[in-house]
Order: structure tokens, then C-alpha cells, then sequence
């Protein structure tokens, strides 16, 4: 079983992956760690992505995805703003991935980048991410207003309540 958990930067995507990786058992994948050198600095300089600049990167990730689910399941952070990203990492995996989109107000966001330290993904970009975010119906939302333990709590939830919430195929 492979979860993404997935939102625009500053909603809490690492810290909630993390946990529920904890909490299954399973191993935490952080996207950006798959970024090329060039990709960071692209991004480090205030330049937002394109989607050929992401191409290589959800090809690696969808190719992870595939051998992370042969392994018995992971927990990947991954942006995932738009369908056609989603789609790509879904790709190579037998199963259907669980879908975890974690959405808040710009505020909060803005807030949470604001007080992050060394990271490459700068506040000013928040606003292309917003603008390039396709809101998944399938997936399991949830509020960054609760607490990333409140966030595991509900996710644990929903998979006792229904195995296939939060998938996609």
C-alpha cells in the first residue's frame, strides 16, 4: 500500500508523511529529495517549475513508486498540483495509490514558509503553486488547520472506515 501525501509547499506534507510512515510502517520518501541540481536552483532562484522541468523527475518518481510498492508500500510527499502529474505517478504502480491532499488558507501557508529555514522553495512562490493546483476529488482532504497528529488520526480513520478512500485509477 503506497499513500502520497500531496499539497502546495508549507502544508505539512513532510511532517504529516513522516508520522503516518510511523505509524504503518512503512518508509518515507520526500519528492524533493529526487530534484535535479537544476530543478533546486530553478527553484531556489524564485523561477517556478514548467512541466518539462518536471518531466524527468515524476517519470523517477513513478518508477520509484512501482518498486516501493513491490516492497510492500511507501509514503511519498509529493506537490502533485495537477491531474496529468498525478496520473504519471500512478503509472507504474500495480495498485491504485492512496491519495492524501492536505489544503489551508494562504495565510497559513504563507505563515509556515515563512518560518522555514534553508529551505530552496521561497514564499514568493506560493502563488504560482496556487495557481497551478488542480484539487483532486478523489483524494482524501484535509484541513492544515488540525495538527499533523490530528491529520494522522484522520487518515488512520478513514482507511479503517474504507480501504479504498483516497484512490485513484
Amino acid at each position: 500500500m503506497s499513500f502520497i501525501v500531496m499539497g502546495v509547499s508549507g502544508c505539512g506534507k513532510t511532517t504529516v508523511g513522516e508520522q503516518l510512515a510511523q505509524k504503518l510502517n512503512l518508509p518515507f520518501y520526500d519528492a524533493d529529495d529526487f530534484h535535479s541540481p537544476a530543478n533546486i536552483d530553478k527553484m531556489a532562484h524564485g523561477t517556478p517549475l514548467t512541466d518539462d522541468d518536471r518531466r524527468d523527475w515524476l517519470a523517477t518518481l513513478a518508477t520509484k513508486l512501482g518498486e516501493w510498492e513491490k516492497a510492500g508500500g511507501a509514503i511519498l510527499a509529493c506537490s502533485a498540483l495537477k491531474e496529468k502529474y498525478r496520473t504519471t505517478l500512478q503509472s507504474e504502480s500495480a495498485e491504485p495509490l492512496h491519495w492524501v491532499f492536505l489544503d489551508g488558507p494562504k495565510e497559513l501557508l504563507l505563515e509556515r514558509m515563512s518560518g522555514r529555514k534553508g529551505h530552496y522553495m521561497h514564499s514568493n512562490m506560493l502563488d504560482s503553486q496556487l495557481a497551478t493546483l488542480e484539487r483532486p476529488e478523489y483524494a482524501l482532504r484535509l484541513s492544515i488547520t488540525h495538527t499533523p497528529e490530528e491529520l494522522v488520526s484522520q487518515i488512520l480513520d478513514a482507511l479503517k472506515a474504507d480501504a479504498a478512500v483516497g484512490t485513484k485509477r
